[in-house]
């Protein structure tokens, strides 16, 4: 054990577990005022619902002796993290439980992710219920296909096979373009699908309530990624050091773009656009920040922060209503940042392969793209029938009354903004909000 790479991803888990509160203010001042505490919760949910999977069943499907062909590990092998407590329980240089706790997180975050495609219509309890079936058929496999590396002995033979992603195909996916971002992008993709347009959307402008939320969502969301990407170097050392570059400037380039596009497009640069830029940054580097340069990372965040910039409004022109954009920007921007690592990978960058434009022709590319839609087929169609499987059995979307007085009200018997010294939100109090009428108030506001 090295205590030095302990201590990081000790430290690293700790950051990308603070991600799910940040991508929590981030999509709650997206959303409308009524709306904004059913949004926050259905990522907090994700925290409850994901970690206690993950500790039971998660680890061991995505990480486990695999079963064949590289699709699942054994689901109880490690059935409540039995027989990796012990102090000879290593990952590589760090006990096998911090080793469980960061890759919890990765869990996590993907699954909160999908909410924001669903925002202002969906039930808390369906969500939940959601939540953990689609973590056991879809994220525990796919985390196994992209992340379990085969186990070799030190002769280099194959001890301990792993997914197929990561050893058959080879593809280069360093901290979850395909497993999270591609992922999760293809699920609210169909969950859009299921629960159909909120009322009054397209005509209706819904616009966010709270922009200074979305701003601290977005950096904390920043602050967190650095744990993301270089811990997952899974160590202190000279690959943790490139990532965390790398993603610092791909994510400032990527905003810078996504800038520009809205100057040029609408003739304003907005603090929405801004905060929408920083993610789709970070959303681009995360696969590919252990294979390009410095410069290779600023040509990958600009181009994604462009293409997401432009790709965000392709809801109105195919009908879907992805409330926050999560296609526009995960699915999108999960897709360019691993299909541009088959253009500027260099052997100079830690995973040392060479794409396209660095002389390595169109070997890394064709991976890449293999990858890219292997996961988003799976997600995409398992989405769909774990959607409808929960709509038709308990009910998915809230109705159309509780969708228009305010979702907070009738899921959560409480409001975000008091305005007259009322009492929802005390424990214990589940009557109506005597301040419903001042929120309705607010919430109109922000139809101007």
């Amino acid at each position: 054990m090295d205590t030095g790479d302990t201590a990081w991803l000790l430290t690293s888990s700790a950051l990308v577990l603070l991600m799910t509160p940040g991508l929590a203010f981030f999509y709650g001042g997206m959303v409308r005022s009524k709306s904004v505490l059913n949004m926050m919760m259905m990522s907090l949910g994700a925290i409850g619902v994901v970690g206690v999977l993950w500790v039971l069943v998660g680890y061991s499907a995505a990480f486990g002796t695999d079963v064949g062909a590289g699709l699942l590990g054994k689901p109880f092998e490690f059935f409540g993290l039995d027989g990796l407590l012990g102090k000879d329980a290593l990952t590589g240089t760090i006990p096998t439980t911090v080793f469980v706790a960061f890759q919890a997180m990765f869990a996590i975050i993907t699954v909160a992710l999908i909410s924001g495609a669903v925002a202002d219509r969906a039930r808390f309890g369906p969500w939940l219920l959601f939540a953990g079936l689609w973590s056991l058929v879809v994220y525990f496999p796919v985390a196994h296909w992209v992340f379990d590396f085969d186990g070799k002995d030190a002769a280099g033979n194959v001890v301990d096979p792993g997914g197929w992603i990561a050893n058959e195909l080879s593809a280069i996916d360093f901290a979850g373009g395909t497993a999270v971002h591609i992922n999760a992008g293809a699920a609210g993709l169909a969950l859009a699908i299921v629960l159909g347009r909120r009322v009054g959307w397209p005509k209706d402008r819904m616009k966010p309530h709270n922009l200074p939320l979305v701003v601290l969502g977005a950096g904390l969301l920043w602050f967190g990624w650095f744990g993301f990407n270089a811990g997952s170097a899974v160590g202190a050392n000279t690959t943790a050091g490139v990532t965390f570059v790398n993603t610092l400037v791909a994510t400032s380039a990527a905003m810078l773009a996504w800038l520009a596009v809205e100057r040029v497009r609408d003739g304003n640069a907005t603090t929405l656009g801004a905060a929408s830029g920083i993610v789709a940054g970070l959303v681009a580097i995360t696969p590919a920040c252990s294979a390009v340069t410095p410069l290779g990372a600023i040509a990958v965040g600009a181009i994604t922060g462009a293409l997401c910039a432009l790709a965000v409004s392709l809801k109105y022109r195919f009908g879907f209503d992805d409330s926050l954009d999560v296609v526009g920007v995960h699915l999108v921007g999960g897709l360019s940042g691993t299909v541009l690592i088959g253009f500027f990978a260099s052997d100079t960058a830690p995973a040392a392969v060479n794409g396209l434009f660095y002389g390595g022709g169109v070997d890394q590319l064709w991976r890449q793209a293999v990858g890219a839609v292997a996961v988003l087929g799976y997600s995409f169609v398992l989405s769909l029938v774990l959607g409808y499987l929960v709509k038709f059995t308990v009910g998915f979307r809230a109705d159309e009354e509780a969708e228009i007085a305010g979702i907070d009200e009738a899921e959560h018997a409480e409001t975000a903004y008091e305005f007259g010294g009322g009492l929802s939100g005390s424990r214990g109090n589940t009557k109506p909000n005597v301040a419903a009428g001042a929120s309705a108030v607010l919430e109109g506001s922000t139809k101007s």
